[in-house]
């Protein structure tokens, strides 16, 4: 087809839409009434698995055709202008949750439903012919039916305004892209709250939930809305915020406008038995979605490839608004601990995409979503250019972008330019330099022969990786005389001596690790880092790990040297620390084979360094500890168990037998090292048939991941094929929940041949389940981040590389490769080094 955009033929501007969805015959009919301006004689118009049965222009019939491997009605219309297209249509209702779909769940023993939708990236073409582009924005107006029940709601965009012969009606929704359009309905409760500026707020979701459950989400979201409103300076141009929670949903949540919609994980908690780490995910999660309100619904990208303009922003202000909301949760950490790490990981693979991405097919757009770069990278670089303008300037920046591109369309550089009236710094130079390349680079800080302190960059690759000689304009942030930005390969800071004598402390570069880059400090500057290690902040440290593991990788440093810092390190009263302590130990454990004297070797080490923060912290949480020690302790008893610490053991027994008549009660911050202690110790039928049961009857999310966690961690390989059975049944795990169970199945040395086994033979079930979706490329991702042996590469190879021309997937195959490749690479250099630097630890 010659045409590559439909709206280049048509630009709409007003939808009428009825929809009739039949639930107990799986489809869904009705007509799309699109007003708008043909730009073309002949227009398109998209469509998805639908059955048009009548095209009309001004009332007239007029010649249609369906391709739909295009996903088009071809309109020949014979003129140009306004005019109104009535297209009657009928398709599917599909479990594949995308498009319009059912979610299922039980509630006294009976199986209910509730109707949702998900429309991004390109599936609101399912649910109705619309132009199904970002840029393609439109007014709708939504008559909604189906085989209504007694007690049932139904939501939308907007408010309903009236019920007429069991058709609701809702009021005119702003001007909007399609994939923002949601509705949604069923058997709800719901709880309602007020903004200050007056917008209702309001939680629903089935009534398989604890009215409790809904009260920490709707706190959140209306103090969130307020501050947006503040900190953007643009009131929020709803008269609703609904937050739906939907028993089966793919991604972690959608920012449909008005209808922001849930996975029930990420919006529901019991407020009197949850953990503060889930608190706060739940707590980002809806802070994400309600920045989106504004930054991505108000104002769109203009096409896909400027996807990341949504996500980064949403992903930095979720955590600029927590911790405005709740400054006692500290909750930069948590970016420090989630977002920094994973996007270093990521983007040291050859062959990453770079943020922004040049994209078209369809099927090419979810494999843009990259969590660890759209995301987590993306919202680096903002945090950089937060870091480098000040928050004044930042919101006197994003105020003029609301106020010249509100209701349309907008690309990257409008959002530098917006900034750049705010401040004297070339912000889209900086910014290009990180968001058009892929990779970040190392700055290696040297004393040359002549004592000069000299800095330098280049790309870093973990695994093999073509050098491009790219350069990044690098914000420095030293604590020594440096310039701000580093945009040259190697810059001279002078003599060291001196430089050091009038600091009058160690070196350090990129202090408060808010660019994307790390430090390779040469001996004597890192020994001075060392020797100074009590004086380092909290982030200093977990920065000091992340960049020398991330090094270790890259064939840089040796992980031997790592051993004595963990052990330096093993004492902190710092989450941060902790955190970046056990992400370096656990690394090692792909240095040893299960069941082998070097894992004996390991287990002590872990019993080392975490036996005496058990003995000071306890099982038990205490009454009034502090914020830092409640998130320390689960670190200490996952390693504690993994140890095979007998004091540990015994007491997780102990609290398993105390609570075993109600273990949904056990505290939550210790349940799953209890449950998985119990499994691995103390297993049998009987102890895995009664946590399948629990995990199908309760409705808290949080305890299911600990049964899940504790499930899959099981010796016996009996149960493990039980397991594995579930994966395709529905009524036990979901297949929104499934790549968890298959993660853990494969981590598990004792599983991990049933769960290879199974993805590989059942393979066109997992894509006919879970294919239309951006889930699906992330169950390689998630191999590959397992496995580490040559003969596991070798099988990893054989089955995916034919695949690696399917749409979507061909990024991930080929970069997943390396991702073994480089382990595998690592682990014959490095083995024998490790063991030993572990066996000197433990002596």
């Amino acid at each position: 087809m010659a045409v590559k955009r439909f709206y280049e033929t048509f630009h709409p501007e007003h939808y009428d839409l009825f929809i009739d969805v039949n639930r107990a015959d799986k489809t869904i009919s009705g007509t799309s009434t699109i007003t708008g301006e043909a730009q073309d004689d002949t227009i398109f118009i998209n469509q998805k698995y639908m059955k048009i049965s009548a095209v009309r222009a001004d009332g007239k019939d007029v010649d249609f055709t369906v391709n739909n491997k295009d996903e088009a009605i071809k309109i020949d219309l014979g003129r140009t202008g306004e005019t109104t297209i009535a297209i009657d249509y009928s398709a599917p209702l599909t479990d594949s949750m995308m498009g319009i779909y059912p979610s299922y769940y039980e509630l006294n023993g009976e199986k209910k439903q509730i109707i949702g939708t998900q429309f991004e990236t390109t599936f609101a073409r399912q649910a109705f012919p619309c132009v199904d582009e970002p840029e393609a924005k439109a007014t709708f107006t939504l008559s909604l039916k189906w085989d209504e029940k007694p007690d049932e709601i139904a939501l939308g965009n907007m408010p309903e305004t009236s019920v007429e012969n069991g058709v609701h009606h809702f009021e005119e929704t702003v001007r909007m892209s399609t994939y923002l359009v949601a509705f949604a309905f069923g058997e709800l409760q719901s709880k309602i709250a007020e903004t200050k500026g007056g917008i209702k707020v309001g939680v629903f979701a089935t009534k398989a939930h604890k009215p409790k459950e809904l009260d920490f989400a709707l706190d959140i979201a209306t103090r969130a809305i307020d501050f947006y409103e503040k900190f953007y300076e643009t009131p929020y141009p709803l008269p609703h915020s609904w937050q739906l929670a939907l028993p089966d949903f793919s991604a972690g949540a959608m920012e449909n406008w008005g209808l922001i919609t849930y996975r029930e994980a990420y919006l529901l908690l019991d407020p009197d038995n949850t953990s503060l780490e889930m608190k706060k995910l739940v707590a980002t999660v809806i802070t994400h979605e309600l920045a989106h309100q504004w930054f991505g619904d108000l104002v769109t990208m203009k096409w896909w490839d400027n996807l990341w303009l949504n996500e980064s922003f949403a992903n930095m202000m979720e955590y600029l608004s927590v911790d405005n909301l709740e400054p006692d949760w500290h909750i930069w950490e948590m970016f420090q601990t989630s977002e920094a790490p994973a996007a270093l990981q990521r983007d040291a693979t050859d062959g990453v995409q770079s943020v922004h991405v040049q994209v078209n097919d369809p099927a090419e757009i979810d494999a843009l979503f990259d969590s660890a770069i759209v995301y987590a990278k993306g919202s680096r670089m903002l945090v950089m250019v937060r870091s480098l303008l000040g928050d004044e300037a930042l919101r006197k920046g994003l105020k003029y972008y609301f106020d010249h591109h509100k209701f349309g369309n907008a690309t990257g550089d409008d959002l530098w330019n917006a900034l750049s009236t705010a401040t004297d710094l070339n912000i889209g130079e900086i910014m290009h330099s990180w968001l058009e390349q892929p990779g970040y680079p190392v700055v290696t800080a040297k004393i040359n022969n002549d004592g000069h302190l000299v800095l330098s960059q280049k790309q870093f690759f973990i695994g093999d990786g073509e050098d491009k000689g790219r350069t990044w304009q690098i914000p420095l942030n030293a604590n020594f005389d440096a310039p701000t930005i580093m945009a040259e390969k190697e810059i001279d800071l002078g003599d060291y001596k001196k430089l050091r004598e009038e600091a009058g402390h160690p070196l350090r570069i990129n202090v408060g690790n808010n660019s994307h880059f790390i430090v390779n400090y040469d001996k004597t500057l890192l020994n001075d880092i060392l020797a100074d290690a009590d004086n380092l902040d909290s982030i200093a440290k977990l920065q000091l790990l992340q960049d020398l593991r991330l090094l270790a990788e890259g064939n840089v440093v040796s992980y031997a040297d790592l051993v004595p810092l963990l052990v330096k390190f093993a004492d902190s009263k710092s989450s941060l620390v902790i955190n970046a302590l056990y992400t370096t130990a656990a690394k090692l454990r792909q240095f040893v084979k299960p069941g082998s004297a070097d894992e004996e070797n390991l287990k002590q080490f872990y019993n080392d360094i975490s036996v005496k923060q058990v003995e000071r912290l306890g099982w038990i949480p205490k009454k009034g500890e502090s914020d830092e020690d409640a998130q320390i302790r689960p670190y200490e008893l996952s390693a504690s168990i993994y140890a095979g610490n007998a004091e540990s053991i015994k007491t997780a027994h102990k609290l398993y037998e105390e609570n075993s008549d109600n273990l949904e009660a056990l505290n939550a911050d210790i349940r799953p090292y209890v449950l998985i202690s119990e499994v691995k110790n103390f297993g049998s039928h009987n102890l895995m048939a009664k946590l399948i049961s629990e995990y199908k009857k309760t409705n808290d999310a949080s305890y299911k991941a600990d049964i899940r966690a504790a499930a899959t961690s099981t010796i016996d390989i009996a149960e493990i094929h039980k397991i594995v059975s579930y994966f395709e049944d529905a009524d036990v795990i979901k297949p929104q929940d499934l790549r968890g169970w298959y993660r853990g199945v494969l981590a598990n040395s004792h599983g991990q041949q049933a769960a290879w086994d199974w993805i590989r033979e059942d393979w066109s079930w997992l894509e006919k389940t879970v294919g239309g979706d951006m889930e699906f490329a992330t169950f390689i991702t998630v191999t590959a981040a397992i496995f580490h042996t040559p003969e596991r590469l070798k099988e990893f190879k054989a089955f995916f590389t034919p695949k690696v021309n399917t749409p979507g997937l061909t990024r991930e195959i080929k970069m997943d490769t390396k991702v073994i490749e480089s382990k595998v690479d690592m682990i014959a250099r490095e083995k024998d080094a490790v063991n030993s630097a572990i066996k000197v630890a433990i002596d």
